[in-house]
């Protein structure tokens, strides 16, 4: 079961602020990175295991509850640069998507006909 990152504001009292840089998304393996406002200190990455079906809560976990793995200093940029990218190739791999079902005219041409089907049925 995935575990949404950006709900993950433990430890209490430490974590103020998420702010989700990379989230692999709700499927097995999946994995975030993130910013994270830590000790009133905005400087710092974390990152943590989504969650699946043996630990629906991800890792890690302190108590329990869902919680950050905070990046040492040493990596932290080369880990935020590395969700950077894959963030920024996820969202090109969607948009190119996105374009390709609009270049399919054949299949524009049956969501056209579907969508008229539904509006005829509601008259």
């Amino acid at each position: 079961m995935y575990h949404d990152p950006k709900a993950v504001l433990s430890p209490k009292g430490r974590v103020k602020s998420v702010e989700v840089i990379f989230d692999k998304g709700p499927e097995d393996n999946s994995w975030s990175v993130a910013r994270l406002n830590w000790d009133n200190n905005s400087a710092v990455v974390g990152i943590r295991w989504n969650g699946d079906k043996e630990s629906t809560k991800g890792l890690p976990q302190a108590r329990g509850n869902p919680t950050w793995f905070v990046v040492p200093d040493e990596l932290k940029d080369a880990v935020l640069n590395a969700a950077q990218e894959l963030s920024r190739s996820k969202q090109t791999d969607l948009v190119e998507g996105y374009r390709l079902m609009a270049a399919d005219r054949e299949r524009e041409a049956e969501a056209d006909e579907w969508t008229e089907g539904l509006i005829g049925d509601i008259d």
